[in-house]
C-alpha cells in the first residue's frame, strides 16, 4: 500500500513540475513578446505598446490610445506580425511533436509529407505563370496556390501509403517520395521562368516570413491552426500508445491506420495554413519538440502543449532578431531559424542527451 502511495505522490510532484515548465515558458513569451513589439527602427516602448493594445483592444474603457505613430507601429505592423510569429510557431511545434510521435521517428518534422515542396511549388506557379488552381481573388492566389498543393501532397502520400498498409514507414518513404516530384516540378518552373525578378520571388518566397501579417490573414489563420492544434492535443493518448508501438496499439484495441490518417490530416492543415502565409520555415518543428522532451520527457498530454509554447518562443525570438540585427532591412525569419536551428541540432546529435531522441 505504502508503494502505491509513494508512485501517486511520484506522478502528482512530476505532474506539478511540468505544468510549472510549461506555465514558466507562457510567462517567458509573455516577456519576450512585449520586448519584441517594442523594439525596431521605430521603437514607441514598453508602456506605450501595451497603452495602445489597451486601448485598442478594450474600446469600452476609453483609454487614451497614445500617439497616432505609436498606434500605427504597434496596431497596424508590429501585433498582427507578433501574433503571427506566435500562431505560427505553435502550430509548426504541435504538427511536429504530433508526427514524430505517430511516426515513432525523432527526427521527421512536419514537413515529412512533402507538403513545404508541394507548397513552394503551388507558390511558384502563381508567382510565374499567374495560374490559380482555384477561383480566388487575385491578392490571395499565392496563398491559395501553396495551400491547396499542400493538402494535394498529402492526399498523394496517404493513398500511396494505403497501398502498403498504412505504416509509419511507408509514410515516411512516400512523403520523402511526393517531396522530390514536387521539388523536381519547382526546379522545372525556376528553369523555364522567364524573368529573373520571378526567380528571385520564388527565392525570397522559400526563405519564409511573416511579411502577410494582416490582420484579414490572422483572421483567417488563427481559428484554423487554434482548432487543430487544440484536436491534436486531443490525440495525446492516442499518440502515446503509438509512440509504443503498432502492435501495442493494435494489443490495446486502438485503430493506429485511423489515428494515423486523422493526425496527418491535423497536420497537413495547421502546417498548410501557415506555409500558405509564412513561406518555408524550417527547424522550429523539429527542434521545439526535443527541447520539450528534454524538459518534461514523452508524455504528450504535457508534451504537445510544452512544445506550442516552445515553438511560438523560438519563432517570435527568431523574428525579432531578424528585424533588429541588420536594420532598417531583416533577415528573412527562414533564414535565422535554419542558422540558429542547425547548430543545436547537431549539438543534440552529439551530446550526451541523445537519449532524447529514444
Amino acid at each position: 500500500m505504502s508503494n502505491v502511495v509513494e508512485l501517486k505522490q511520484l506522478y502528482n510532484t512530476g505532474k506539478r513540475r511540468k505544468i510549472f515548465v510549461i506555465f514558466s515558458l507562457f510567462l517567458a513569451l509573455i516577456v519576450v513578446s512585449l520586448i519584441s513589439i517594442s523594439l525596431g527602427a521605430a521603437s514607441p516602448g514598453i508602456q506605450e505598446a501595451i497603452q495602445v493594445i489597451f486601448a485598442k483592444t478594450l474600446p469600452f474603457l476609453k483609454l487614451d490610445p497614445g500617439p497616432q505613430l505609436a498606434q500605427t507601429i504597434i496596431w497596424n505592423i508590429r501585433l498582427p506580425r507578433l501574433l503571427l510569429a506566435i500562431i505560427a510557431g505553435a502550430g509548426l511545434a504541435a504538427a511536429g511533436a504530433t508526427m514524430q510521435g505517430i511516426l515513432r521517428n525523432p527526427l521527421v518534422s512536419s514537413y515529412v509529407l512533402g507538403i513545404s515542396s508541394a507548397a513552394g511549388f503551388g507558390a511558384a506557379l502563381a508567382i510565374v505563370f499567374g495560374i490559380s488552381v482555384v477561383s480566388i481573388y487575385s491578392g490571395y492566389i499565392i496563398i491559395g496556390n501553396a495551400f491547396i498543393f499542400c493538402l494535394l501532397a498529402m492526399v498523394m502520400v496517404y493513398l500511396i501509403a494505403r497501398v502498403r498498409g498504412m505504416s509509419s514507414e511507408t509514410v515516411i518513404l512516400a512523403g520523402v517520395a511526393v517531396g522530390f516530384l514536387f521539388s523536381a516540378l519547382l526546379a522545372l518552373i525556376q528553369y523555364m521562368a522567364p524573368a529573373t525578378e520571378a526567380i528571385s520571388a520564388i527565392v525570397f518566397w522559400l526563405m519564409g516570413g511573416l511579411y502577410n501579417a494582416t490582420w484579414d490573414n490572422l483572421i483567417i489563420c488563427v481559428p484554423i491552426v487554434g482548432v487543430t492544434i487544440v484536436l491534436m492535443m486531443f490525440q495525446a493518448w492516442n499518440i502515446n500508445i503509438m509512440s509504443m508501438g503498432e502492435e501495442v496499439a493494435v494489443s490495446l484495441g486502438i485503430n493506429s491506420k485511423r489515428v494515423l490518417a486523422i493526425n496527418m490530416v491535423l497536420e497537413t492543415v495547421a502546417t498548410a495554413s501557415i506555409i500558405a502565409l509564412t513561406g518555408i520555415i524550417g527547424f522550429v518543428d523539429l527542434i521545439a519538440p526535443h527541447i520539450a522532451r528534454m524538459l518534461i520527457g514523452n508524455d504528450y498530454r504535457y508534451l504537445i502543449p510544452c512544445s506550442v509554447v516552445l515553438g511560438a518562443f523560438m519563432l517570435l525570438c527568431a523574428d525579432t532578431v531578424g528585424r533588429l540585427i541588420i536594420m532598417p532591412t531583416e533577415l528573412p525569419v527562414g533564414i535565422v531559424t535554419s542558422l540558429l536551428g542547425v547548430p543545436f541540432f547537431i549539438y543534440l546529435l552529439v551530446s550526451k542527451r541523445r537519449k532524447s531522441f529514444s
